[in-house]
């Protein structure tokens, strides 16, 4: 089962989003077993179990808003670990009944926390999980360095199939995937720039949380592994720009998938428009199937508001990253000061009444920081 992690095709993408544009690659991780967090589930089990963190057998616990639970649903398999997930109430059906089908046990949480939303709440149920599970290991996605590892396989990859890359666009939600590749690619191309893409409303790059329809990137907290140092500039972009970007993808490029893959092709497509003869590449990663019941449901999209919205057809940009965005959870912004929200020492906005932390940031950076206890025995709870 693990030689079918990775190699996975790398497409040139020219569909017109939603203007022409040069192309720009695309490494297709949906048509990988276990999709792109297969990659980052596997180097994180296997760390462990270098390690004897995680003993033969021994349950895998992990909070996840779906991706990472398929992910971590095949490593379970591949190395033989059970795999509990703490997810909740929004997780689609077809996830749930997907990751029950691949025999992951599922723990679902009913009510976002007032601070710190899903993340939060799913955190919480799963420090009660390991109290009650001695033995069980957690992963950690949001700060376990073997995430981020798990991705240079894939740099290798990007590299051995490019002669020259100039623009890495990446999603960011745990930090893992950007991590692990922006540091090698830009050892074998220095001048490289990478574009951070997150979602309208959430809490990474220091903006204000606010409800989110889109899974998979974005966050209401700051995990440890993102790379604040790696990214040159930052974009956050609204469900309705992402929408409108998957189903431009399928209708005319039959390649498509979920909110990260719109999101990262809707940029990306910007970026090699923006500098004619740059080489852009970026990472598609799943496919379609999992968002049959809201990217590609026309009803899900009437309840929403997104067929009536008109998505942005470039960034409005902003000067620093606490600015508001110009709607709630919406739009496409553009930032080109890349800050750690959780580093006193960083610039704050002088523009921001609130100062360089408002309450949302210190709950925010309270669950970043947060560890569980080891356990009395069996490997360590916390990655």
């Amino acid at each position: 089962m693990l030689a079918l992690v990775g190699h996975t095709p790398l497409a040139r993408i020219r569909t017109a989003l939603p203007h022409p544009h040069p192309g720009f690659w695309a490494k297709l991780e949906g048509l990988g077993a276990g999709g792109m967090k297969a990659r980052g589930a596997v180097s994180m089990l296997r760390g462990a179990r270098a390690r004897g963190e995680l003993r033969p057998g021994a349950p895998v616990v992990e909070s996840t808003s779906g991706t990472l639970g398929l992910g971590l649903a095949f490593a379970g398999q591949a190395l033989g670990h059970p795999v509990v997930l703490v997810g909740d109430s929004e997780l689609e059906p077809a996830m749930r009944q997907l990751l029950r089908a691949h025999g992951a046990r599922l723990e679902l949480v009913g009510e976002p926390a007032r601070e710190g939303g899903w993340q939060a709440a799913r955190l919480a149920r799963l420090r009660e999980l390991l109290r009650r599970m001695p033995d069980a290991y957690w992963p950690d996605q949001y700060g376990n360095p073997d995430n981020a590892a798990g991705y240079l396989p894939m740099a290798a990859e990007l590299a051995d199939r490019l002669d020259h890359l100039d623009v890495l666009v990446c999603s960011v939600g745990t930090g893992g995937h950007s991590a692990g590749l922006a540091a090698p690619l830009r050892r074998r191309w220095p001048r490289l720039r990478v574009i951070g893409v997150d979602a309208a409303g959430s809490a990474i790059f220091g903006q204000r949380a606010r409800p989110r329809l889109m899974r998979g990137l974005g966050s209401s907290i700051q995990p440890r592994n993102v790379a604040y140092e790696a990214f040159d500039e930052v974009h956050w972009v609204g469900a309705a720009e992402a929408v409108d970007a998957c189903r431009r993808l399928a209708r005319s490029g039959f390649v498509s998938g979920g909110w990260s893959t719109g999101a990262v092709a809707l940029v990306s497509a910007w970026a090699a428009g923006a500098e004619p003869g740059a080489v852009v590449a970026t990472v598609f990663p799943d496919g379609p199937h999992r968002y049959l019941g809201t990217v590609y449901d026309d009803d899900f999209c009437r309840v929403h508001g997104l067929d009536a919205a008109t998505p942005a057809v470039r960034p409005e940009e902003i000067a620093h990253p606490r600015a508001a965005p110009p709607a709630p959870a919406a739009g496409w912004t553009r930032c080109r000061t890349v800050v750690d929200p959780a580093d006193p020492a960083g610039p704050a906005d002088p523009a921001d009444p609130a100062g360089p932390a408002g309450p949302a940031d210190a709950v925010a950076r309270a669950v970043r920081t947060a560890r569980v206890p080891a356990p009395a025995r069996g490997g360590g709870a916390c990655g």
